[in-house]
């Protein structure tokens, strides 16, 4: 999947494939979207966030930047957040990072100069290394380093959202839940709402599967 042919090609397959397994799914589609999760994630390429949850197209209303940050200044991600809480009503954001997060390597090395954009992007995470810049470097292995940001950003990310006047003034303000991405090991781990995790965890130890629970920060 290296050209962009590729990709219609393989887009015409999928729409055959579909229509013919299921005639009334584009149709339905059309009709209009009602997701229940507001997905904010990260735009790199190893975390389609459809993919890796197993959701259908119209389960997910989806907003995707580097190192999935939210700031009120930022247009384009308050436009998506106000939209999904206030017109579409979702009842959950999920803020999903990922282990080995290119913009989380990025506020932990020096800036670089052929970056201006991506650097003044990730201003507010090279402050949050700082402030946890003991914590951080007590971790030797520099990987490690980078995944324990990622994960403290989320947990931030979350707090930064409730507290966003966006999500306080809904008529129905959504749950905000922080998750981190395993790419070693594919799994999804909750970083926050805790005592849902350990269900799910539990649920999962009972038909011999597992998933990966982290105590909260």
């Amino acid at each position: 999947m290296n050209h962009p042919k590729r990709l219609l090609l393989s887009n015409l397959a999928w729409s055959q494939e579909v229509a013919a397994r299921e005639p009334e799914f584009f149709t339905d589609l059309a009709r209009g979207q009602q997701p229940r999760i507001l997905w904010i994630g990260c735009s790199d390429s190893r975390v389609p966030a459809e993919r890796i949850t197993n959701a259908q197209p119209g389960e997910l209303f989806v907003h995707r930047n580097i190192a999935n940050l939210y700031t009120s200044d930022d247009g384009n991600a308050s436009s998506v957040i106000e939209y999904a809480v206030h017109a579409l009503k979702v009842e959950h954001v999920v803020i999903c990072g990922h282990h080995h997060c290119g913009g989380v390597r990025a506020a932990l090395s020096p800036p670089s100069d052929a970056l201006p954009v991506v650097n003044r992007r990730i201003a507010g995470l090279r402050d949050l290394a700082e402030r946890h810049r003991e914590e951080l470097l007590a971790i030797a292995d520099f990987d490690a380093r980078v995944d324990c940001l990622a994960e403290l950003n989320v947990i931030e990310q979350v707090r930064l959202l409730r507290e966003s006047p966006i999500v306080r003034r809904a008529p129905r303000p959504p749950q905000v839940h922080g998750w981190i991405f395993g790419l070693r090991e594919g799994l999804l781990t909750q970083l926050t709402d805790m005592d849902q995790a350990r269900e799910i965890a539990d649920s999962h130890a009972d038909s011999h599967a597992s998933i990966a629970v982290r105590d909260a920060a």
